[in-house]
């Protein structure tokens, strides 16, 4: 090293270790690249790894995305359906109210008696058309001659006449 050289620049002098490094083997050297070969190897695994993970992952999302929107259209379908149906039902509803009306209002007796006159040519009955009955104020109906006894049926109870025609007595 020369020590009393002036430098011009900025940039600093460089300096030589006291040392002379040691080389390395050919072996050494390819050793170290087969073990940083081996290394990259594994990383660039762990890398697909993490990468597989990270898709399937990605992949279980999307897919669960999708199950609950198409479980939000059906839900959508049937509700739209139900809501249909409820506008049919109401219209319908309507409609027979207005027919019960229309009924109630046409089974006026004075109604009934225009149009059995009108279409069906009936008329009211004359006194000479009215014939009378008379009947006795006798009772038709007999008293039945059989003394009904349900005392004789209820004498053993159900659990003893089936073992006792089980058994034979």
């Amino acid at each position: 090293m020369r020590k009393m050289d002036y430098e011009y620049g900025t940039t600093p002098r460089k300096l030589e270790p006291d040392y002379a490094p040691k080389k390395k083997k050919k072996s050494d050297i390819q050793k170290q690249i087969k073990i940083n070969e081996e290394q990259r190897k594994e990383a660039l695994k762990l890398e697909k790894k993490q990468h597989n993970k990270n898709v399937a992952l990605i992949i279980a999302i999307f897919l669960m995305l999708l199950a609950v929107s198409y479980r939000s259209s059906l839900i959508n379908e049937k509700f739209n359906e139900i809501q249909n149906a409820k506008a049919e039902l109401a219209s319908i509803e309507k409609t027979n109210g207005q027919l019960e009306v229309s009924i109630e209002s046409s089974l006026n007796l004075s109604n009934i008696e225009e149009a059995a006159k009108q279409n069906l040519g009936m008329q009211r009955l004359d006194n000479a058309q009215k014939v009378y009955v008379t009947l006795d104020k006798k009772d038709y109906v007999e008293a039945s001659t059989e003394d009904i006894d349900m005392a004789s049926d209820s004498e053993e109870p159900w659990y003893q006449k089936i073992i006792n025609k089980i058994l034979g007595e």
